[in-house]
């Protein structure tokens, strides 16, 4: 099923950069974690409660890769404000669990931890650019070096909150990209993975939201019902696990929360789509969730829409240009059913690259509307991290 007339295609996240060590700047020496185990109650908004921390990470690439590159260096108040807002730790390869230890170090007891759970076999079947590192039919090796790893650390700090987001683009992929041979050879296992990882993560210490992409691919009115359906089948697999809260949407995502009319309102096709905003896609999927049986609350990444109208469609999705930082996170989000804005998307981290010569180049890393030179997805993109901060809206 096609979600516009131009394109068959998955926003597509990134593979982040390997973890890196902390920093001596970083704010360890904070108290981390509470005095006693953390008990999340998914029917609630904890966002109310905790606010989002601001990863060591994602602060150690600012500190050690924006900050001393700077071109303009009147940025660096901004890119220290940056570096202190709430975002998420990626978890997108075996390797990069690694980062989960160092990030839980110095989270304090009022805040929540952040973490992308990111690693299907034959992740982002739709797209090349984030492909990842397992392929089809080792779901054995995702569930006990991937799954079971993460859980097994979670469990081992009771004491700290976390917000998991599984696995960006997996079930949308599989509503809108059905004909693609990739997507074909990849459903059973993605609908299988996602089921395990949210039985297994389903911790006391957790609350879990799942990808549900954004207005401009489910929102569509023809992937309303069946999206919602794909999504509530894999909740209902896992055994309506406790701590489900429900989706996340716009992950690495350009589309505006309460933008009207909407950035393509006017385009030939918008009136297949009524979810011309992310909050208004947020009501209308969060309704057909519920008639699928799934908790329908969402939290909607503004790491990267302070900007609209740069794309010339709306499915393109690679570093586009002219973008800028969002709205900082935020339980005050007006909405009932949005229980947060987030940041899940470090800014500053390419999408793709631009290299068509690269083996993970995708055509759409090439379009008019993307920025160019950009690096591999996941690398540091000094051009992109300035361009943001200096489009940043609100403004740093």
């Amino acid at each position: 099923m096609k979600f516009t007339a131009a394109a068959t295609l998955a926003l597509a996240t990134t593979a982040i950069a390997a973890p890196s060590k902390t920093t001596s700047e970083q704010p360890s020496k904070r108290q981390a974690g509470c005095s006693s185990a953390v008990s999340l109650d998914a029917k609630t908004n904890v966002f109310k409660k905790y606010k989002l921390h601001a990863n060591n990470f994602y602060r150690k690439e600012i500190e050690e890769l924006a900050i001393p590159n700077l071109s303009d260096p009147s940025l660096e108040d901004a890119a220290r404000a940056v570096s202190d807002t709430g975002s998420f730790v990626w978890l997108d390869t075996i390797e990069n669990i690694a980062k989960l230890e160092p990030a839980i170090a110095d989270v304090p007891c009022d805040e929540i931890l952040g973490v992308v759970v990111y690693d299907l076999p034959g992740r982002d079947c739709a797209a090349k650019a984030s492909n990842g590192e397992l392929k089809v039919g080792e779901l054995a090796k995702y569930k006990s070096q991937f799954i079971d790893k993460i859980a097994s650390i979670l469990k081992a700090h009771p004491n700290t909150a976390f917000a998991l987001v599984i696995e960006p683009d997996s079930l949308p992929n599989l509503v809108t990209n059905s004909d693609v041979q990739a997507c074909k050879n990849s459903a059973s296992g993605y609908r299988d993975g996602v089921a395990y990882a949210l039985k297994t993560l389903n911790l006391p210490n957790v609350v879990q939201y799942l990808d549900a992409g954004h207005g401009g691919w489910l929102g569509w009115d023809a992937n309303l019902k069946p999206g919602a359906q794909e999504l509530a089948k894999a909740y209902k697999a896992a055994g309506s696990p406790k701590q489900f809260r429900g989706i996340a949407t716009n992950v690495a995502g350009w589309n505006a929360w309460d933008l009207s009319p909407g950035e393509f309102s006017t385009a030939s096709d918008a009136k297949y789509n009524s979810c011309q905003n992310e909050k208004i896609y947020v009501t209308t999927f969060g309704a057909a969730l519920k008639s699928a049986g799934m908790p329908n609350h969402a939290i909607v990444d503004t790491g990267r829409n302070g900007v609209t109208g740069n794309r010339q469609e709306w499915g393109n999705w690679c570093n586009v240009d002219g973008a800028g930082f969002g709205v900082r996170p935020t339980a005050d989000t007006g909405l009932e059913l949005a229980d947060a804005f987030v940041w899940v998307k470090p800014g500053g981290e390419s999408d793709g690259t631009s290299d068509t010569s690269a083996v993970r180049y995708d055509s759409f890393c090439g379009k008019d509307d993307a920025f160019k030179p950009s690096p591999e997805a996941g690398q540091w993109h000094q051009e992109y991290f300035e361009m943001l901060l200096r489009n940043a809206n609100p403004s740093f």
